[in-house]
């Protein structure tokens, strides 16, 4: 297996760049591992200093990575082996782009919390090792909730443990629907929540009418995903890129019209912030900002399944960890006493009930704190009653490098320039296909 430092130009691939098809790391798929990788640099607490040191990489920032170090810290005090170092490293594809510059200079972190678009680049170079063999002792893969463990399992091996795992939720302004004379509860489709406009215009904030919806700038791919299942069309069927057909088209042309012919909708800087203070009426966002929502809104907030339209559809999103190939042996043995610790009942539903994200683990539903929160906020309770109803999103997003970024690119003209969505997703389809091609041998060997 080549164990040669990568070109800058692969290295980008990797980080999803232009392409996936890179020169294998080198990192022996995780059996043993290890090949001269180094650990980031870090300071052992005098109090840990004879523990073994393992190194986790997340993008978890504010009150999330508050919840987190708070987990961390809970682990190091509940053996006196390991000492486990958070280190934060920004976003998502921040953490990712770091991650492949430590790979080239063969410094790699044991742990990583990787979002459902990222990890299988690293899986497809090689650099993840297999978690399969390291369960056992009364943990098993059966303990995670079977529509999240299933999606980080490849050829009957699990990679990457699902952990801060999100759905999108439609939220709404209780108090305005209710000044409106409008049900208490999210529309069933997206042409009902049209029909709700001017009855919504009636409300005032501030003087002020709100709106129906606000797109975001960046990222709202991954909300289009689920409303593109709802009109019938996909991003892909397989590699197959279908996102310029059928439903996909016909959901671009919706959310067209609610901007630029009703003029109820915009795209926002933060739809999130613009629903806590008022100005929009509704909300389509994921389910690890309830908490934060239920902190900054002034208002009552129903949150509902997300509507339909032909037939409903809600994608899976968020992270999960998975342990470096890079790392030796006892160091992934190490890693995965965290991944374990995390999984048990009690760690899994504070970690949800700190966060908003969903209870990874089947035993995390059934535990006193979280049918408490159920009780007192069934807002929380709506997230775990649809993820049956989920599923994992198109395979041109969650593998074709860059495939997000084209489609929110493309949403962006949709939303603020007002090109029309056949226009518009013809050209992200070619641009799509392009990528696609280059990368679906080494895709297809991990179906």
């Amino acid at each position: 297996m080549n164990s040669s430092m990568l070109s800058r130009r692969r290295l980008l691939g990797l980080a999803g760049g232009a392409a996936l098809a890179l020169t294998p790391l080198g990192c022996g798929g995780g059996a043993g591992g290890g090949n001269g990788f180094a650990q980031p640099e870090g300071k052992v607490p005098d109090q840990y200093k004879k523990r073994q040191r393992v190194v986790v990489w997340h993008p978890y920032a504010a009150a999330v990575g508050e919840a987190f170090t708070k987990l961390v810290g809970q682990f190091n005090e509940s053996q006196q082996d390991i000492y486990l170092e958070s280190q934060f490293q920004g976003s998502y594809d921040e953490l990712a782009q770091k991650l492949a510059a430590g790979l080239q200079a063969r410094q790699v972190p044991d742990l990583c919390v990787f979002s459902e678009v990222v990890w299988r680049k690293f899986l497809f170079n090689e650099a993840l090792a297999p978690l399969t063999d390291l369960f056992g002792d009364g943990f098993a893969p059966t303990e995670y909730v079977d529509t999240l463990i299933k999606e980080g399992t490849v050829k009957d091996k699990v990679w990457w443990v699902p952990f801060g795992r999100s759905t999108p939720l439609f939220y709404y302004n209780r108090t305005m629907f209710a000044q409106a004379g409008l049900p208490d509860r999210g529309p069933k489709t997206w042409d009902e929540l049209r029909s709700w406009g001017p009855a919504l215009q009636k409300v005032k904030t501030n003087g002020k009418s709100p709106k129906l919806q606000a797109f975001p700038q960046v990222d709202g791919d991954w909300h289009f995903q689920g409303v593109v299942w709802q009109f019938g069309g996909n991003y892909s069927k397989g590699l197959d890129v279908t996102i310029d057909q059928g439903g996909a088209v016909a959901a671009g042309e919706w959310q067209r019209r609610l901007v630029h012919t009703d003029q109820q909708a915009y795209m926002a800087k933060s739809p999130k912030v613009d629903f806590a203070n008022g100005l929009v009426a509704t909300l389509h966002e994921s389910t690890g900002t309830l908490t934060s929502l239920l902190k900054e809104a002034k208002f009552e907030i129903g949150a509902s399944f997300v509507p339909e339209q032909v037939q409903f559809g809600c994608p899976t999103g968020g992270g999960g960890m998975s342990i470096m190939a890079g790392a030796p042996k006892e160091r992934q043995e190490a890693a995965f006493q965290f991944i374990r610790f995390a999984a048990k009942a009690e760690n899994a539903a504070q970690w949800s009930l700190d966060t908003g994200y969903l209870p990874a683990t089947k035993a995390a539903l059934d535990t006193p704190q979280m049918r408490q929160r159920f009780t007192e906020r069934p807002q929380f309770k709506v997230a775990v009653d649809q993820l049956p109803k989920t599923q994992a999103q198109d395979p041109v997003r969650l593998m074709v490098p860059n495939a997000n970024k084209a489609i929110y690119g493309g949403l962006q003209k949709i939303w603020a320039d007002n090109r029309p969505a056949q226009e518009v997703f013809t050209a992200v389809a070619a641009e799509l296909r392009k990528s696609t091609e280059s990368v679906r041998a080494q895709v297809e060997k991990y179906s």
